[in-house]
């Protein structure tokens, strides 16, 4: 009677703590990359810093006041190459390739994006980003 007990006790804990993580969702990630890189594409800044954690917003969007971008950032094209999930699943390393061009320069420009997506609160949220026009704004 007391393994039983034991048994009941160890099953209703042990399904506590798997319910106070949410378990990501791999296919919701990729409307969520695609609809960043659309938002930067077309200038719409001020949805796309939604989809970037909180605690980074400002520090996005004051870079994007101090170098003027929505009047001299032109995203031109972007491509996803890769995803990759890490951390059981929690955190995902997307590969992408942007072009753009930033005034007063007319050259486009061309770069290997990475960016990392965590999954928070039940939605994926952009975290970091190395490479392109937006390296380094979130550190």
């Amino acid at each position: 009677m007391i393994r039983l007990l034991a048994v009941l006790l160890v099953l209703t804990l042990g399904g506590a703590c798997a319910h106070t993580q949410k378990k990501s969702d791999p296919q919701s990630l990729r409307p969520v990359v695609e609809n960043f890189h659309k938002r930067v594409r077309w200038k719409d800044y001020r949805v796309a810093a939604r989809y970037i954690v909180p605690e980074r917003r400002q520090d996005f969007e004051r870079a994007l006041r101090e170098r003027k971008d929505e009047r001299d950032l032109d995203i031109t094209d972007y491509e996803i190459e890769e995803v990759e999930f890490v951390e059981e699943g929690q955190r995902a390393i997307v590969t992408s390739r942007l072009r753009w061009t930033r005034l007063p320069s007319v050259s486009e420009q061309s770069a290997t994006v990475t960016s990392e997506f965590v999954y928070r609160s039940g939605t994926w949220m952009l975290e970091k980003q190395l490479g392109g026009p937006f390296d380094g704004d979130l550190p």
